[in-house]
């Protein structure tokens, strides 16, 4: 298995190397820039996207839309300032080997380390990830069981009711049905509308910080958990039902094992095999694609959020450093997942299994 981890940890090297030269080849294509953000804010446009939607530049031979009037050595100046003098082959080597120093740049526009940006930012998506992936394995499980060894009946008919709506509400509009109920938007003030702790913060005992970080994480998970609630607890059911109808269960049966034996000594281990290779995809999925809706209407100041609006100001150093970390994250979350699948069933091995 030691091999097994060490090539997966080899494999995480190219494969970040790759993510990044695919996002930095299409930067290069991408209209707008750095530079081009903040000669609309010198020239009053306030926004980079103002200069496409005006037509042709007066003066075609400047290289920057909205450029008239400011002086080449000024432009000169600004691409030095960003690197964007040197051929972008040098600039993707010299990107490469800071990262491998750990070194993830300086802000543009923030005058700010992206290391301690994403450090600083970084709690938010986590607790929303984790948190909403735990619930979501801690509440399907036990009901894909349930309505597993219920198939047919009234039980699991009216749960099945329940999660197909489940999963047909988005996830950003049940985060806005949460606050149009619960957080003062039309009913009830129960939960806060925005931000992960109080103002207070600082003055709260140790148990108020945790009954307060709670209070404002509520609807925030909830939201996020919903769809993929739906999706475990059907995949749950369904990988239970079709070891239950398998040969071993019923020659337990006769051997008269109990039922609470078979389901949870037998049945579980082999089920749970396929619910736990969606591990990443959950967490990933909550931790990436619902970060920014839900840090966004929530007012969490978190990864995804951060991400949209590098992009928004073209602050090439923190998107790229972002890019780096989901992706480092998402790739060490999969080796976990392999690891899991070992430890659930330890007939499983990785390093004799042909490729």
């Amino acid at each position: 298995m030691g091999a097994y981890i060490l090539k997966r940890l080899l494999l995480i090297v190219p494969t970040l190397l790759g993510i990044l030269l695919i996002n930095f080849t299409l930067v290069q294509f991408v209209p707008g820039g750095p530079i081009e953000q903040i000669i609309a804010e010198t020239e009053g446009e306030g926004d980079v996207f103002a200069g496409f939607a005006g037509g042709a530049p007066a003066d075609m031979e400047s290289r920057y839309e909205g450029a008239q009037g400011l002086s080449p050595e000024f432009i000169a100046q600004l691409e030095a300032q960003f690197g964007f003098d040197k051929p972008p082959v040098e600039r993707f080597l010299s990107m490469v080997w800071d990262y491998m120093r750990l070194d993830l740049g300086e802000s543009y526009f923030r005058s700010i380390g992206v290391t301690e940006l994403i450090l600083e930012k970084m709690p938010v998506s986590i607790s929303l990830g984790l948190w909403s992936t735990l619930i979501a394995y801690l509440v399907s499980i036990p009901l894909g069981i349930r309505k597993a060894v219920h198939d047919g009946t009234r039980f699991d008919t009216w749960t099945s009711g329940v999660v197909i709506v489940g999963y047909a509400i988005p996830g950003f509009l049940f985060a806005i049905l949460l606050l149009v109920l619960f957080a003062g938007g039309s009913y009830w003030q129960i939960f806060p509308q925005r931000g992960l702790t109080s103002e207070n913060w600082e003055e709260l005992s140790l148990i108020g910080k945790v009954l307060d970080y709670f209070w404002h994480i509520t609807l925030p998970v909830a939201a996020s958990t919903i769809s993929a609630f739906a999706t475990l607890t059907l995949l749950s059911k369904n990988s239970f039902l079709d070891e239950i109808k398998k040969q071993y269960v019923m020659t337990a049966r006769a051997k008269g094992i109990t039922e609470r034996r078979v389901l949870y000594g037998h049945v579980f281990r082999n089920a749970m095999l396929i619910v736990v290779a969606g591990f990443p995809a959950v967490f990933v999925a909550v931790f990436f694609g619902g970060s920014l809706i839900i840090e966004t209407i929530f007012s969490l100041d978190g990864l995804g959020r951060l991400g949209f609006e590098a992009a928004v100001a073209r602050d090439y150093p923190v998107i790229f450093g972002t890019l780096f970390m989901f992706g480092l994250i998402g790739l060490v979350v999969g080796l976990l997942a392999d690891l899991m699948y070992v430890w659930i069933d330890p007939r499983i091995d990785f390093e004799t299994r042909e490729t």
